[in-house]
């Protein structure tokens, strides 16, 4: 029933087409790139269609590639997960989850420890970077947790946690005096094109745009810094409510004029379709969507 299937050249095309380059495929398998050009060359004599189309700068897939592609990864995982299915009990089983460094950070690695607890036998990786991974391309990517507006279609969603953004500072202080001069700590976050998520906002919301007269702005490129910044004492921070969940039930911040909110995202767990059946995706998913529940001390207010 099998016997003409072109495994190899399937093999080599899949890994060709989610890398986008014959050369970053043949590292992968382990070949040279006229083997992997060679193998892509005898699937399209054996299908008569053009799989890629070809340059001197590049190559890029042809319309019947990019229908060919999905289909074939999808099925190629799930022969991969059949086989480690049928692996020992006692072996080790290992995650690969993508997020981005901030989330990383200040919300899943604190809360780890947990899921190392319950379970032992599966290795959690860990890729943070605040570029989206395309993960229909990047097979070693097993689950992504993203903050989003617009699902994608293409992925399997599972939402986790909607995300709010108030002011937070330290325990100990007190609002600034009317003109007295005040320090906010200002950071880019993610929002919708129609409701931005920054001072002005939050300060026209609340009726405080006198602070924006008198601000000392401290400038940070990245959210755990701001939040570090806050906890130090250098500002006031606008924070998310999911970053800044582990500082407040630690009592190291805590949210001031919590009913100000500004509309975020939607943390959301994502993987290509199929994956999410993988035993250690499954029961990682599972362990989130119960960390998610957690009540949240994040936006107790200021005594």
């Amino acid at each position: 029933m099998f016997a003409k299937l072109p495994l190899t050249a399937l093999r080599g095309f899949e890994s060709a087409a989610r890398l986008g380059s014959f050369k970053a495929a043949a590292q992968e398998l382990h070949v040279s790139p006229a083997a992997i050009s060679h193998q892509v060359k005898s699937l399209e004599a054996f299908l008569g269609v053009r799989l890629f189309e070809r340059s001197s700068q590049n190559v890029r897939l042809s319309a019947a590639g990019e229908r060919l592609h999905p289909q074939l990864h999808r099925a190629l995982l799930d022969i991969q997960h059949g086989l480690q299915a049928l692996s020992p009990p006692c072996a080790a089983q290992s995650l690969v989850v993508s997020t981005t460094p901030a989330f990383a950070s200040l919300w899943l690695i604190p809360r780890l420890g947990d899921f190392h607890r319950l379970h032992p036998d599966i290795e959690v990786r860990l890729h943070s970077s605040n570029h989206v991974v395309d993960l229909h391309r990047d097979a070693s990517i097993d689950l992504a947790i993203r903050a989003q507006f617009t699902p994608d279609p293409q992925l399997f969603q599972q939402p986790l946690l909607d995300e709010v953004f108030g002011v937070y500072c330290r325990p100990d202080w007190q609002p600034p005096a009317t003109g007295a001069p005040v320090e906010l700590i200002d950071v880019p976050w993610l929002s919708h094109s129609s409701v931005a998520v920054d001072w002005p906002t939050w300060c026209a919301k609340a009726g405080t745009l006198g602070w924006l007269e008198n601000a000392r702005l401290r400038r940070y490129d990245e959210e755990q810094h701001a939040l570090q910044a806050a906890i130090a004492g250098h500002g006031w921070v606008l924070a998310s409510n999911v970053l800044a969940a582990e500082a407040v039930a630690r009592g190291q911040l805590v949210g001031y004029r919590p009913e100000v909110r500004l509309a975020g995202a939607r943390y959301t767990v994502v993987c290509v379709p199929g994956r999410e059946r993988q035993s250690a995706a499954r029961v990682f998913s599972e362990w989130l969507r119960g960390q998610a529940t957690v009540p949240s001390m994040a936006l107790h207010e200021k005594p």
